[in-house]
């Protein structure tokens, strides 16, 4: 029987968003198991589940402080001391075995007071980085601009005016070297990566000191998987291929810029490209043969992949492409750029990647995929990948790098799939480094 661990997972967000929804199934894996959880989170709560154990970090007021502070001074993560002197006599008072960091921005917690506590805490710690945060001195990722200054030291930020904004001051070199200091030097901490890809920036950063380990993110077969869907019906579809883009908010970064010139390129009597996850004010703005639809989840969201005939993605920055893996799932083709941790999502043969800002590439795929389709139709079938979510899943993540004290995670099918894999993985680390100390 498993030894019973009490963990602590601390986030941004609990129950909505990609990390929010992470921890939250973290939870629920960690339960289920016997072991004890709470989830700390500061800027916003939801999912369909109210009996988990949480702790608020500050309030909204504090947060929205937080970024007030940080649109005038640069100072991101160096805000909330009281709400995270508060937050810490709750961690005394829990006393938990591991704590389990995941995205410790976003205008909740202060970082000093947080590290200086984890220093000497003598705690079993793990770090899931989901973006490029903690070894830069401002932004959450680099790639878009092509920046190096993390390597060394940052000043003179090309992103100031990026998340998390600032509009007068440039702090980015004194941010760097507090985060240096910080988040270095810490006993027991082991930090987790959804990517190879970042876990290669990580080594070339001033946390390379610590050990690393890659766990894919994993996607739960029962709500993404292939299944019948009205949408054609229900917009009018009908006849048409769709293009399907997805997107928590279409910037440049995302590929806005060229999914439009993608459709332009595409004969609008034979495709569609729908895009969801635009704002109100992107929707009036789109072209006739665009459909814009509001950010969609869960159970609508599987939907749309279903109903769509091949996905896109053009994002510019990506640590690891979940919507890539959730269109595999759901059994359609998909053609990405090859971004950051991209080229790792390939679960199916029909995925397929291309270069960055290659749009005449993604018109080529989608017009071969296009005239594949319609061959198969004429066949009377109806999809061009397997819809069996369960040999999906257990295909998804052959984790290459395996700690030598980690117990041994080879899928079996019908077992374990890429999603629980994730999970069970995350509960093996926690009792590893508890074995460890």
């Amino acid at each position: 029987m498993e030894e019973s661990v009490k963990v602590l997972l601390i986030n941004s967000v609990c129950g909505v968003g990609s990390t929010g929804k992470i921890c939250q199934d973290l939870y629920w894996a960690l339960k289920k198991r016997g072991h004890d959880c709470k989830i700390a989170w500061g800027r916003k709560k939801g999912g369909t589940v109210p009996d988990v154990d949480t702790i608020r970090i500050g309030t909204q007021v504090d947060c929205y402080l937080h970024a007030l502070s940080t649109r005038l001074f640069d100072n991101s993560g160096f805000c909330s001391k009281r709400a995270t002197e508060e937050f810490i006599e709750k961690v005394r008072t829990y006393d938990p075995d591991v704590i389990h960091l995941h995205n410790i921005h976003g205008y909740y917690i202060n970082i000093r007071v947080l590290f200086n506590y984890l220093k000497s805490c003598k705690k079993k710690i793990v770090w899931t980085l989901h973006d490029c945060w903690s070894f830069t001195g401002h932004c959450v990722h680099m790639d878009f601009v092509g920046c190096q200054k993390w390597k060394t030291q940052c000043f003179q930020c090309p992103q100031k005016s990026d998340y998390p904004r600032s509009l007068f001051f440039d702090r980015s070199y004194k941010n760097y070297r507090e985060k240096k200091e910080l988040f270095t030097g810490i006993e027991n901490l082991h930090i987790v990566t959804p990517s190879f890809w970042l876990e290669g920036l990580v080594k070339e950063s001033f946390l390379k000191d610590y050990p690393v380990t890659v766990v894919h993110n994993g996607i739960d077969p029962t709500v993404f998987h292939q299944t019948a869907s009205t949408i054609r019906k229900d917009y009018g579809l009908e006849g048409k291929k769709i293009v399907l883009g997805v997107a928590y908010q279409w910037t440049a970064r995302k590929g806005y810029q060229d999914m439009l010139k993608l459709a332009e390129q595409l004969p609008e009597e034979h495709y569609k490209v729908v895009l969801i996850g635009v704002s109100q004010k992107q929707i009036k703005e789109l072209p006739k043969n665009i459909l814009g639809i509001p950010r969609v989840d869960g159970k609508d969201l599987n939907k749309w992949y279903s109903a769509a005939d091949v996905f896109v993605n053009p994002t510019y920055e990506e640590a690891f492409g979940m919507v890539n893996v959730e269109a595999q799932l759901c059994g359609i083709p998909v053609i990405s750029y090859k971004t950051g941790g991209c080229p790792e999502t390939k679960i199916a043969e029909d995925c397929y990647f291309v270069e960055k800002g290659d749009v005449q590439s993604l018109v080529l795929l989608v017009k071969q995929i296009g005239e594949r389709i319609s061959s198969i139709r004429v066949a009377g079938e109806s999809k061009l990948l397997p819809s069996n979510s369960e040999t999906i899943g257990v295909r998804s993540y052959q984790f290459a790098e395996k700690k030598k004290s980690a117990p041994d995670l080879a899928h079996q099918k019908g077992e374990w799939g890429g999603y629980q894999d994730m999970l069970r993985h995350i509960v093996f680390l926690y009792l590893d480094n508890l074995r460890g100390g």
